[in-house]
């Protein structure tokens, strides 16, 4: 009967009242509200903005022209700046262009909108801009406005002051640092020379400020041609981070790779086979999560600094239009993203301190 009345309403209308229904109902229980949005599916015109059922086959949903992704985990490259020079990064300094603040927190209320639990902050070296204030607050926003259950940063480590900690920390829920080798001279070989400092010393203080700030800390691994040899075992278990990131060396055409290309990563890259061997003789580090070029292409989710989605799929960058000018749905869509991979290789696990059993 409600249905009856609700199909002779004008269209406009009669998705504003299923809108709110399903608002209100979905404060209450789940179910309810989702069997309304399912039965508003049968409305001329309706369009789903969520992924449909995990049992429809991954092929059919994505032939259907109104199948959207959720964004269920996104990682924003708000800075392609960095004080680092290495020679594989597939995400270089093309542009110097950094949102207004208030439009990038425009953006991140839309993806929480559109269904987003995590928030990855890369770069680019995210601590670049405003010496971290800006990372900072993005951190703050998503925390505590927001409410989203995991906040991230991929860091090269080499601006993190504690007092960032101090201010910032308690809103943080992962901070992950890029160390591709624990032989400084290798370091330098790839590019993460910091002078006289030294890379792997400042990643133990930033260890130790994790444990007292209580956040969760991780470590992120590129392996290539001047690692792949490297034996890790003794001093990632000794960090003991909560996840050990171990990413086969990647080519971008126009990143890394091709006339076009600020880097020339052709020389770092490993084979398959050299890729597994060094997984097979770190297996029995309980917190490594490796992935290979097949798993990393299509399954994350990528913003670059204008808020646009990076499609992978054809070996280079291509981007969508931006989420603050098309919307979540219209931008998604061609982000190539690919939702089967991105559960396949562990894109969902328990990313929020608060669930973690930890001792800081």
């Amino acid at each position: 009967m409600f249905l009856g009345a609700l199909c002779r309403l004008p269209l406009a209308v009669a998705r504003s009242v299923l809108v709110a229904l399903c608002g209100r109902l979905g404060a209450l229980c789940w179910s309810p509200a989702h069997l309304f949005l399912s039965l508003s599916l049968s409305l001329p015109g309706w369009r789903r903005v969520s992924a449909p059922s995990p049992a429809a086959p991954a092929d059919t949903r994505r032939e259907r022209d109104d199948w959207s992704p959720t964004p269920t985990s996104v990682n924003y490259h708000f800075t392609r700046q960095c004080n680092y020079k290495c020679g594989f990064c597939f995400h270089t300094a093309k542009t110097s262009f950094v949102l207004p603040l208030e439009e990038a927190k425009r953006g991140l209320a839309m993806l929480k909108e559109a269904g987003m639990e995590k928030i990855n902050f890369s770069g680019g070296e995210p601590f670049l801009q405003d010496r971290g204030e800006f990372v900072g607050k993005l951190v703050q926003f998503c925390k505590q406005e927001l409410k989203l259950p995991s906040v991230s940063i991929v860091s090269n480590g080499s601006l993190i002051r504690e007092r960032w900690f101090k201010k910032y920390g308690e809103y943080l829920d992962i901070l992950a640092i890029s160390c591709d080798s624990f032989d400084e001279d290798v370091n330098v070989l790839i590019g993460r020379g910091q002078g006289k400092k030294s890379h792997v010393e400042n990643l133990h203080k930033l260890r130790q400020w994790c444990r007292e700030y209580a956040v969760a800390f991780k470590i992120n691994s590129v392996i290539n041609r001047f690692n792949v040899e490297e034996d890790m075992n003794e001093q990632i278990k000794a960090l003991n981070p909560v996840r050990w990131k171990v990413f086969q060396c990647l080519l971008i055409e126009g990143e890394n790779s091709g006339e076009d290309a600020l880097r020339e990563a052709e020389k770092f890259v490993i084979s398959d086979e050299d890729f597994e061997r060094f997984l097979d003789r770190h297996k029995d580090v309980s917190c490594l999560v490796p992935e290979s070029n097949q798993k990393m292409r299509d399954s994350y989710l990528i913003l670059d600094e204008y808020m646009r989605f990076l499609n992978c799929r054809n070996g280079r960058k291509e981007p969508s239009k931006s989420i603050l000018d098309v919307g979540i749905e219209a931008a998604i869509k061609f982000s190539g993203f690919d939702e089967k991979m991105f559960l396949k290789r562990g894109g969902k696990y328990v990313w929020s301190k608060a669930d973690m059993k930890l001792d800081w």
